[in-house]
């Protein structure tokens, strides 16, 4: 099924056709590829463009004149031939239109202007008033670095001057958040070119990541998983039986060992199944819920990779449920409502939920795909959830639901996933002995409630501007004595926090309280404690919050007991 582009998609779709035309006005010799409307805006990729980003401006002074032109696009079916005659100079068109037959190939023409296009614009350029180019990168033709290296222009559109002043102060906003600026100020974690897309995470960051897993056990034992560790590497032989060597091999990395090709791990699910054969003899072994936090590599490409939210290296919250297939539905409401516990009810995010359904290429019967589409869909409406269709995006082996967190700024993150997959089962000669006392084979939920641990650490950095809540946050308190004369009290407060289970330091420096506590709203510490004369004298304490509210002679045993109440119910106040 093909999607249907909505009106902010033709906008954008026809935004690149007058930068592409802009562009060729003003480069002739530049060639342009491909460029899609995206979800925040579109690009373009071109061949033979040596421009810098101030060029950008003079760019689209040039797409502001041909919006003034009124250009209509004019759709005109074409045949192969007539179409490779008239690009025959662009030898990434002609490549485009090797793949196509006659019958299916149209171009579009704006004035003097033409591209091959499937289509999916608005009907003149004067229509694309409110635009503005962001930024250039780097790209290789169809993601190959076999390919020629190109020129990619970001861009983005709106309807009105008011969305695209919004969506640019909000862009502001989140440069402020940067989560890879405040990794590195909060000490947090950072990248390092001697591995690239592999993040470091420094004793504070290891703190955050912790307090995930710790968080997520919790509920693994209350919802029936098991935890298991597996290795990181494989003979490709298992690749092949789970179908990855053929659909997915050009996102792995391989290397040769003993005469033999292995590939490093990029997904748990073929090994999980290995495990399979081990624990589970009948339906009575059923549902084996096999949780692993292993690391996984998979090889992006070095100019995708983008700080926490894209890498090489990385960890999910990873499970996969394995069932008879009559209790899908009810391990589909489960899955929901351990989504649901973390988003809604722990976090407090919105969020927006997609059901994205069976790609052209892809493994299995036309039956099973049936299957499981109608089971994810009839678990959504079951709950009463919200979704849309997102037609042809599912993975090649089974249909799946995408959970995309809002976040503070408004922007969506796709984090969790669901997945429903009768193949692999299938290709790994998994069965169990059923009440009926024949064999049958399991059905895999593929689930990860956070995604991957760096890229929801990422997200939530940026949700809350580096100031995490209590339970998560690397230094909880800090005591700060008022003068030499309060550092034994401080030092006393500050074991008697640390005692209750709290992450505590101390400031007993020689600076004015003042600095003291400027330095620790630097770090964005929840809690600043200052004791002085008074507050030892009657063993109280002033506390201070991030948010700069003030409390004066707060007795140190309330002050624990509502910390750590904080901390257990996991509060984000």
């Amino acid at each position: 099924m093909e999607k249907v582009p909505s009106e902010l998609d033709k906008l954008r779709h026809t935004a690149v056709h007058v930068m592409t035309h802009a562009i060729k006005e003003l480069y002739p010799e530049a060639l342009p590829t491909l460029g899609p409307p995206i979800e925040n805006g579109f690009y373009n990729d071109y061949f033979n463009l040596p421009i810098k980003e101030e060029d950008l401006g003079k760019i689209e002074e040039k797409m502001k004149e041909i919006v003034k032109r009124n250009l209509s696009l004019v759709r005109i079916e074409t045949s192969k031939k007539e179409a490779q005659q008239l690009f025959i100079h662009n030898r990434f068109k002609l490549e485009l239109i090797k793949d196509l037959k006659d019958g299916e190939i149209t171009i579009y023409q704006q004035g003097d202007f033409i591209d091959l296009c499937r289509g999916g614009h608005l009907d003149s350029t004067s229509e694309v008033k409110h635009f503005k180019l962001m930024k250039l990168a780097g790209s290789y033709w169809r993601g190959d670095a076999k390919n020629p290296m190109l020129t990619r222009i970001y861009g983005t559109a709106f309807f009105s001057k008011q969305e695209l002043d919004s969506y640019l102060q909000m862009l502001v906003e989140a440069e402020k958040r940067n989560h890879m600026v405040l990794g590195k100020r909060l000490q947090l974690f950072e990248m390092h070119e001697e591995s690239p897309g592999a993040p470091f995470f420094y004793p504070k960051g290891t703190i955050i990541y912790l307090e995930l897993m710790k968080f997520l056990r919790e509920q693994y034992a209350n919802r029936g998983y098991k935890e298991v560790i597996t290795p990181l590497l494989y003979d490709k032989s298992l690749w092949e039986t789970s179908g990855h060597w053929e659909h997915y091999q050009q996102n792995m990395f391989v290397l040769n060992v003993d005469n033999r090709e292995f590939g490093f791990k990029s997904m748990n699910c073929p090994s999980h199944c290995l495990m399979f054969r081990n624990l589970v003899n009948s339906y009575r072994d059923l549902p084996l819920r096999l949780a692993d936090f292993a690391a996984l590599h998979r090889n992006e490409l070095k100019g995708t990779l983008a700080g926490l939210t894209r890498v090489r290296k990385f960890s999910q919250d990873d499970a996969h449920n394995f069932i008879a297939e009559e209790d899908l539905q009810n391990e589909l409401l489960k899955v929901i409502d351990f989504v649901d516990f973390v988003y809604k009810k722990t976090f407090n995010v919105e969020v927006e939920i997609k059901l994205s359904t069976r790609p052209e290429k892809r493994l299995g019967s036309d039956d099973h795909w049936d299957k499981a589409e109608a089971a994810l869909e009839m678990a959504l409406k079951e709950k009463k959830l919200d979704f849309t269709i997102d037609a042809g995006e599912g993975a090649f082996y089974g249909p799946k639901i995408d959970i995309f967190m809002k976040d503070s700024l408004k922007r969506l993150h796709q984090l969790a996933t669901i997945q429903v997959d009768f193949q692999m089962p299938l290709r790994f000669n998994l069965q169990f002995d059923g009440a009926d006392g024949k064999k049958h084979t399991p059905i895999m939920i593929h689930r990860a409630i956070l995604g991957s641990l760096e890229r929801f650490i990422g997200v939530l950095t940026e949700h809350f501007e580096g100031k995490f809540p209590l339970w998560l946050s690397p230094i909880q308190v800090i005591v700060m004595s008022l003068s030499d004369k309060n550092i034994a009290y401080a030092q006393k407060v500050a074991v008697a926090l640390s005692q209750a289970g709290l992450r505590v330091e101390t400031d007993i420096s020689g600076e004015t309280i003042a600095k003291k506590v400027r330095n620790a709203q630097l770090q964005n510490i929840n809690y600043m404690i200052t004791v002085g004369d008074k507050e030892e004298q009657a063993s109280s304490l002033a506390i201070r919050t991030l948010d700069g509210k003030v409390k004066f002679g707060v007795p140190i045993s309330d002050f624990v007991a509502e910390l750590v109440e904080k901390m257990r119910s996991r509060s984000l106040a």
